[in-house]
């Protein structure tokens, strides 16, 4: 399937030029700083500037997740900087100098879409980027952002016309399949002389991703139907509900975006009534919110807190979540067996 691309200088979810001061200071002053900050990526980097290696193409992922779908594909061959590192929240990130730095260093830029980095398009106007820009989400199934309240059905309508869409493409296993497939497609292209590498690479990856799908349905499978319900910090689990038989009750935060304003104490009195009347049986916060809405809740509804689950973000190296596969696994094990309880 061919991927869903913006060549340099095209805006890619109607965001103005670059305004503001961060971005008039960064065009001011770039061609200063630039040397400085070629050592090295922001503090919340995953990865670090490449080095010299001429055979080597050097691209730039967004995030930590989709950095770990590309060097599945890119093996050795490709050199990924991560803007938003482990356990970072896209939503809310603040770009640097140094992170604009790094986009002019990339022959290709991975972005999620949909409105997950909102602050992309200003960045790269101002960092007079020229990598091409690839927009892994080409070719998935969307869904419209989950409404408390409100019919799925209706509210999908309503954000389809709009082109309002839930961003968290990935808890489908089937959606990051498709992803890898995007990132193949993306990587041949700017790279064609290793194009039989991505292949092969991809085809061993998303064998892993197939067999990881139906691990997934299997141990949902163990859980009865009436008790999958899920409450989290925010709305990320719209597509790992509708591919593997979950109902979202509600979120802590009320909104698909970490950058939400908190909720009322009406707003959170209404979701504690709704979870006590849908026999909820535990609740969720995240590694990329503050759980202290969550612990709220937990506490006026008698309801247990599951562990934490890895939702926009990887863990850090050596955490049950520093992998795209260890991610899955460790969220579908702690809600299977906290719902269970």
């Amino acid at each position: 399937m061919d991927c869903n691309t913006v060549k340099p200088g095209q805006q890619n979810n109607g965001l103005s030029g670059a305004t503001g001061p961060f971005w008039k200071s960064l065009q001011q002053f770039l061609p200063l700083v630039l040397g400085a900050v070629l050592v090295g990526v922001t503090a919340c980097s995953s990865s670090p500037m490449p080095t010299n290696d001429s055979n080597a193409l050097t691209v730039v992922a967004t995030f930590s997740i989709l950095d770990d779908l590309v060097q599945n594909v890119g093996g050795e061959q490709v050199q990924v900087i991560t803007l938003v590192g482990a356990d970072g929240d896209a939503h809310t990130f603040e770009p640097t100098p140094a992170d604009s730095a790094a986009l002019t260093k990339a022959a290709v830029i991975f972005e999620n879409g949909l409105g997950l980095e909102p602050w992309l398009d200003d960045l790269y106007s101002a960092s007079g980027a020229t990598a091409q820009r690839v927009v892994v989400s080409n070719g998935v199934d969307l869904l419209g952002i989950h409404e408390a309240g409100a019919e799925q059905a209706a509210a999908d309508a309503d954000h389809a016309d709009h082109g309002e869409f839930d961003p968290h493409i990935w808890h489908n296993v089937a959606n990051a399949m498709q992803m890898v497939e995007n990132i193949r497609n993306a990587l041949s292209a700017a790279d064609p002389d290793h194009a039989d590498l991505y292949a092969a690479n991809a085809e061993n990856y998303l064998a892993e991703l197939n067999d990881l799908d139906g691990w997934v349905r299997e141990r949902v499978a163990t859980l009865p139907a009436a008790r999958r319900k899920l409450v989290t910090s925010h709305d990320t689990f719209g597509y790992f509900a509708a591919a593997y038989g979950f109902e979202i009750i509600g979120t802590a935060m009320g909104s698909a975006s970490t950058e939400a304003a908190d909720p009322s104490a009406r707003d959170l009195a209404a979701l504690a009534e709704t979870i006590k009347a849908a026999g909820v049986p535990a609740i969720f916060a995240e590694n990329v919110a503050n759980p202290q809405l969550v612990e709220q809740i937990a506490q006026e509804t008698d309801v247990k807190m599951g562990p934490p689950l890895y939702t926009d973000a990887l863990g850090k190296a050596g955490s049950d979540g520093d992998s795209y596969i260890k991610m899955m696994r460790y969220n579908v094990d702690a809600i299977v067996n906290a719902l269970s309880e």
